[in-house]
């Protein structure tokens, strides 16, 4: 007897994980398989007709192996493109100038700088992002909600910060980035084998209080702790040599991060271009992201994720058709806590610090649970783009950066901001309404997000298109092609 992971029922709530063969054999990736291939996947030597032979199929053919993987990956071609050239795009978009109108004036570049993010936001959306899919790897795929997930974000934080402070035995001041981050990760995959342990006899809101408690005990610990830093309640900052992303004792195939102490590079092969600190930070930890999201999805498409998602759906029958549960759990667990941990490892080498507040405390959890449930719980990537949408939010609504604020404050007339309703100026309202009030706002779309849109961003447009956005794409381009 073979169980398959998911429902016939609920292919449109997970239809990334989620496909298989009529016979109980999960395709890979979308990959198709021989019984539903058509006819000429099952045409065997006698059907050639001609006294032609059967040959292996080449991986360029039209159906061959690589043109079918590059075609299931041209969602994420497309978005991972955007994102490189976002940068530049923002400042090209930054620099255009003033149009006059005749009875007025527009300026594209401050009405661009207030409702386009900029790169510092973006690399902010780099470490949620990478932090709320660890999440949703765990939460969304196997069901089990992890809300003391911080806890993982912090070890790989507090991590890096140590070992650079030489606080850690046996790991001197200038072990390389890479290598501390990865032992970092394995340090929060053991620690989540510690909490799963005891965790995972619970099920459900007994499960989720559980690793909250957990969590809440290593924030007391950590803030209290003289040992990590001379003030624990305002954390340690990075010191030693600056983090590097690349190949470990290599300068030439590493840069280094920060936004102020990295890698800089002027006239980029004799081009003109200028690759400020900022920039060279945000390609390398996307870098990292990219990676991670691919490692995660191969999990999740494996053996291995199909039993995660088994799990989800009914973990009595798994468990009645033989899978030892307990330790798939654990093991999803593990992973979850080892991405989030590379997640709170970049957000510490780029900020050059780390703290219980921005990393070990609940509330660090409650942003990777909102934006998850934005872009949507078991879609591993709409997490992403809910972090993009919340720091979208948080930029316009900021008045550190360009912002809706002060676009109206400056763009507006006088007249226009000093009239009078009801005793309170429309500059009154300006600043206590939309000023600085992206939590205020954000809470009220995640309102609106769980009433009406409850399968997120992602998990809705799967809906609408009957599919995963990767796998369905390709016909939709063909179809304009034509």
């Amino acid at each position: 007897m073979a169980i398959s992971p998911t429902r016939d029922g609920d292919r449109s709530h997970d239809p990334d994980a989620a496909d298989s063969t009529s016979s109980g054999t999960a395709t890979d990736g979308g990959t198709e398989s021989a019984s539903s291939a058509g006819p000429d996947a099952t045409a065997d030597e006698g059907d050639l007709g001609d006294g032609a032979t059967a040959t292996a199929e080449s991986p360029l053919a039209e159906n061959g192996w690589v043109r079918r993987y590059l075609r299931e990956h041209t969602a994420h071609a497309l978005v991972i493109a955007f994102f490189a050239i976002y940068p530049p795009l923002y400042g090209v978009l930054l620099r255009l100038p003033g149009i006059d109108l005749g009875v007025a004036s527009f300026a594209p570049a401050a009405f661009f700088d207030a409702f386009l993010p900029g790169t510092t936001f973006v690399i902010s959306m780099l470490f949620l992002g990478l932090f709320a899919m660890s999440f949703d790897f765990i939460s969304g795929y196997t069901g089990y909600l992890s809300f003391g997930h911080a806890a993982f974000y912090g070890i790989g934080a507090y991590f890096i910060v140590l070992v650079a402070n030489g606080d850690v035995p046996f790991l001197p001041e200038g072990t390389p980035f890479v290598i501390t981050m990865l032992l970092g990760a394995i340090l929060a995959f053991l620690a989540a084998l510690a909490i799963g342990a005891v965790s995972f006899r619970l099920t459900g809101v007994y499960f989720a209080m559980i690793t909250l408690g957990f969590a809440q005990v290593l924030y007391e610990l950590i803030r209290n702790w003289g040992y990590v830093a001379a003030n624990p309640q305002e954390g340690p900052n990075l010191g030693g040599p600056t983090p590097e992303i690349g190949v470990p004792y290599v300068d030439s195939l590493s840069v280094a991060l920060g936004r102020l102490a990295g890698d800089s590079f002027e006239n980029v092969l004799g081009l003109g271009i200028d690759v400020s600190a900022t920039l060279t930070s945000y390609y390398a930890i996307g870098l990292v992201v990219v990676c991670c999201y691919f490692a995660m999805q191969r999990i999740i498409h494996s053996p291995f994720g199909r039993v995660m998602i088994a799990i989800r759906e009914n973990e009595e029958r798994a468990r009645a058709v033989g899978y030892n549960v307990f330790w798939y759990k654990m093991a999803a667990f593990g992973f979850s806590g080892f991405f989030a941990a590379i997640a709170g490892a970049l957000f510490a080498a780029y900020s050059g610090a780390a703290s219980p507040d921005t990393t070990f405390y609940f509330l660090v959890t409650a942003d990777a649970l909102i934006v998850a449930i934005i872009g949507g719980l078991g879609t591993l990537a709409g997490p992403f783009f809910g972090s993009a949408f919340f720091e979208w939010l948080e930029d316009v609504l900021s008045s550190e950066q360009g912002g809706l604020a002060p676009y109206l404050r400056e763009g507006l007339p006088e007249s226009v901001l000093e009239a009078d309703v009801g005793g309170v100026s429309f500059l009154e309202v300006i600043n206590g309404a939309v000023d600085g009030r992206s939590q205020l706002y954000l809470g009220i779309v995640f309102v609106l997000f769980v009433l009406f849109v409850p399968n997120g961003l992602l998990g809705s447009v799967r809906d609408r298109i009957g599919g995963p956005v990767a796998k369905r794409l390709p016909d939709y381009l063909d179809r304009y092609r034509r």
